[in-house]
């Protein structure tokens, strides 16, 4: 149990593939400009990363060391090839505007190395488990992105979400205009950039008042 909430807290938080390991930021940066297209990109890296951690741990004791980075790879490519023909199959208009970052995941080094750092040596549950988190951890980073760009840049929120759940227009309307330079890509780096800063100052804290807890009186 310790070693899956250990697992859980380095996905979400400690390791999280955004904020500290920095991988998969061409998409991250690209589609983080909207709440929708954010969300959009987020669930089917995780869907995608969660499916390609469970394949190769069911297969790693069948893989020789010569190919089991082409198979990864094989296995990473052809699930996004699915998930890319799904969502055009059903969420047309979505796929218009993340389209070219769905098919950019195949070299998401997020996938590629939790495959081999860990899928390819761990069993299942625990695979499953890591997929899952790093998802997750990558979705919410994507999550507070596209919500400060697209409220600061457009003065909007929750615009075209209809392209993901299919209801009627359920747009936050904040301003009649926004801060042009939040919805350009500068303004998706100083997002970021804020995001890694609160972070490392939240863990810096965090050491702090552990050294103070630990001194003796």
């Amino acid at each position: 149990m310790n070693d899956y909430l250990s697992i859980t807290k380095d996905g979400l938080w400690s390791n999280n593939p955004a904020l500290v390991q920095l991988l998969g930021l061409c998409p991250l940066l690209a589609v983080s400009n909207t709440f929708v297209t954010a969300l959009g990109l987020g669930l089917v890296t995780l869907l995608v990363l969660t499916a390609a951690n469970m394949i190769i741990s069911l297969l790693r004791n069948l893989l020789h060391d010569a190919i089991r980075l082409p198979v990864q790879i094989l296995i990473i490519a052809t699930l996004v090839t699915l998930a890319d023909i799904a969502l055009q199959s059903w969420y047309f208009e979505l796929h218009q505007r993340i389209g070219l970052f769905v098919a950019l995941i195949v070299t998401n080094c997020t996938l590629l190395g939790r495959a081999e750092v860990f899928a390819s040596r761990n069993p299942l549950l625990a695979s499953m488990i890591d997929g899952i988190t790093m998802g997750l951890g990558f979705l919410w980073v994507l999550l507070i992105m596209g919500t400060a760009r697209e409220i600061f840049g457009h003065g909007t929120l929750f615009h075209n979400l209809h392209l993901l759940f299919g209801d009627k227009d359920v747009t936050l309307h904040f301003t009649d205009t926004g801060f042009l330079l939040m919805a350009l890509p500068p303004g998706a780096f100083l997002t970021l950039g804020c995001l890694i800063a609160l972070k490392n100052y939240l863990e810096m804290r965090r050491r702090e008042r552990g050294k103070t807890l630990s001194v003796p009186n």
